[in-house]
């Protein structure tokens, strides 16, 4: 061993506790930090609850949230098509009435509603029964518009396995009565990432169920969802 890795060693070692008790110290500190880290992520599986289901056990609701998931060239990416199936499945039973898209629209070049209502019609669902909200950012601006905008009291929840806990608990803290359509998907490489973006998210979405912020953008009450349950199915 060298002079240099004898003084990089002490270097290290200033760093670390020296006695047994400033280990258990040191070691309590950092279980305190895994616990607290994983608390979010509890709270999400336990506010879910057994609300979530697939397209076959949802129970009927006039109103089916879909979220948004990406586009691809200004299409639906797959796993958006894998939601909007869910959500014109559902209408196509009965169980929905009125399908709301809500998604992003932050720009011209990028408009995720008007994609997700183009790919609905091609599905069957007649554009009369499709409702758009283009400034769904994130859950919580979704959710939170769909009760405040859009007056949405009671809805079916379509998103995928690894987000729908997060949408349901944000919905409900909203005010929104929800039931979680969870979409299914290949194990691929994309929902490996969206699982571990959900463990970051769940602090996010903590803070919003306690503070319930404005969404980013508000507005008036729009009376799309009423007007599409008039029309003719």
């Amino acid at each position: 061993m060298t002079g240099a890795d004898v003084q990089a060693q002490r270097r290290r070692g200033r760093w670390l506790p020296r006695t047994r008790r400033g280990q258990r110290r040191a070691l309590q500190a950092v279980m305190l930090g895994v616990v607290l880290a994983l608390l979010p992520s509890t709270w999400l599986h336990a506010a879910a609850g057994g609300r979530i289901g697939g397209t076959g056990e949802a129970p009927r609701s006039e109103v089916a949230v879909v979220f948004g998931a990406g586009l691809w060239d200004g299409e639906p990416s797959p796993y958006l098509a894998h939601r909007l199936d869910a959500a014109a499945e559902l209408y196509e039973s009965g169980t929905v009435e009125v399908v709301l898209v809500t998604g992003d629209n932050s720009s011209a070049e990028y408009d995720e509603p008007d994609a997700m209502r183009t790919y609905l019609t091609r599905r069957g669902v007649p554009d009369r029964r499709i409702v758009s909200d283009y400034a769904g950012f994130d859950t919580w601006d979704s959710c939170a518009r769909a009760k405040r905008i859009f007056g949405v009291d009671r809805a079916l929840l379509v998103s995928h396995d690894f987000h729908i806990r997060r949408a349901l608990a944000l919905c409900e803290r909203a005010g929104i009565d929800a039931y979680g359509v969870a979409v299914a998907d290949v194990r691929d490489a994309t929902w490996y990432f969206g699982g571990v973006r959900e463990l970051a998210a769940a602090g996010k979405a903590a803070a919003d169920a306690v503070l319930k912020p404005d969404p980013t953008f508000l507005g008036d009450r729009e009376p799309g969802v009423r007007q599409a349950l008039a029309a003719p199915r």
